[in-house]
């Protein structure tokens, strides 16, 4: 006869694997049902915005898909178009933007992405936008963020000023069923917080995307997501930007009174 210890740790295990099995079959059926609608090719927003403000700003985009602008339908409306059209604005100088974020990425695969860049580019400022797919594809959180400390190490050697849009919450994609996605949102939470933390100890300054824009694609999805359910789409790449210019324009010295909005976080000493 089995003993008590025994059937619990028999129970235990078959409950264990039954639960993978599920989280296993739900990320399958998710994935189905994002599938690539939008392809994997975002459109190419690099140029000059506002070239006859002068003074020119170089703005680089580091990161995964958001960064990339994949689910925006015009260049205009890609993450790093309409923050080099606001910082444009506000400054008063033209902006370069320069995109090396590549559709997919994660967080090790910013090296690479710095590694494209000509040794003699000095971004004024860097924004980075990652840890989707790190959390997507179960990356270890220790991995993950010295990743990250190695690229805003990299891009400060640059002289470049760093802005980190931490991990989104992953809880606000509608298609990924439950429980897997309150797993998602607890491990991407997990992953932005240790993000912030690695980047304002590296110099660079961190935004909280759960916080500042996640509750907007929670309340209004049909709106800030696009075709695939997965991306922002065009509305969402602005409230977005908009969420994120305090902090780049804090990063420049522009207009600094020394106070952020909830969601932000200063460099450390």
């Amino acid at each position: 006869m089995r003993t008590p210890a025994i059937v619990t740790a028999t129970t235990l295990a078959v409950g264990v694997l039954a639960t993978r099995e599920l989280l296993r079959r739900q990320a399958a059926h998710a994935r189905r049902l994002i599938g690539k609608p939008l392809g994997e090719v975002p459109p190419q927003a690099d140029r000059t915005w506002k070239p006859s403000y002068g003074d020119r700003l170089e703005l680089l985009m580091l990161g995964d898909s958001i960064a990339a602008g994949l689910g925006a339908e015009r260049p205009k409306d890609t993450l790093g178009a309409r923050l080099a059209r606001r910082l444009a604005r506000e400054t008063r100088r033209s902006v370069r933007l320069r995109t090396a974020a590549r559709v997919g990425s994660e967080t090790s695969m910013l090296a690479a992405q710095l590694e494209t860049l000509p040794p003699a580019y000095r971004p004024d400022l860097a924004v980075i936008v990652v840890g989707g797919n790190d959390v997507t594809h179960r990356v270890p959180l220790a991995e993950s963020v010295r990743h990250l400390e190695e690229a805003v190490a990299a891009l400060r050697a640059r002289g470049a000023e760093v802005v980190v849009g931490t991990c989104p919450d992953l809880g606000a994609l509608r298609p990924v069923p439950q429980p897997l996605r309150a797993l998602g949102s607890r491990a991407s939470r997990q992953l932005a917080a240790a993000q912030a933390q690695a980047a304002v100890c590296g110099g660079a300054h961190a935004v909280s995307l759960a916080d500042v824009v996640g509750p907007f694609f929670v309340a209004n999805p049909e709106e800030m997501f696009s075709l695939d359910r997965f991306h922002p789409s065009a509305a969402g790449y602005k409230r977005t930007a908009k969420a994120l210019l305090p902090s780049l324009l804090a990063a420049l010295g522009h207009g600094d009174d020394g106070v952020v909005p909830f969601g932000h976080l200063r460099p450390v000493g």
